[in-house]
């Protein structure tokens, strides 16, 4: 287990580069939080920090967002938490992103766990009392 600390939008980019640092070789992130946690900030953050140079949107209407990596890559970018049942996330294809081999952040997992590898990464993003955020990945 890794422990990401951010005391103010300032510490996002050195956050974002040890997140990259810690991704290693896994493909699938599974994001965790409350409403405004700051999900969405940190994966646009971390596409940055991978070297993705278009506009990094949030997914929460289209379900999936999908960038190019400067190696050509795909690197797709879920919202799962308008989905109503986990045969939404079958209808769109969900599990064959997921067993691309290609980047996966996912936000809101909670209702498509069935469908993840075995081998995803869960990030939990806590807010403090005093504001603060605290990533947790459990790898």
């Amino acid at each position: 287990m890794e422990v990401i600390g951010m005391n103010s939008l300032n510490d996002l980019k050195n956050a974002a580069s040890r997140f990259v640092q810690l991704m290693g070789e896994k493909k699938v992130f599974a994001f965790r939080g409350s409403m405004g946690s700051g999900k969405t900030t940190f994966i646009k953050s971390v596409c940055k920090e991978l070297g993705i140079g278009e506009q990094i949107t949030s997914p929460s209407f289209s379900l999936i967002n999908e960038y190019t990596s400067p190696g050509g890559n795909p690197v797709y970018h879920f919202d799962c938490y308008r989905l109503k049942n986990i045969k939404e996330a079958y209808d769109i294809g969900a599990e064959e992103y997921f067993y691309s081999g290609n980047i996966c952040f996912i936000e809101w997992p909670e209702i498509i766990e069935d469908l993840l590898p075995p081998d995803t990464v869960n990030v939990t993003v806590a807010v403090k009392e005093n504001g603060e955020r605290e990533l947790t990945l459990d790898r």
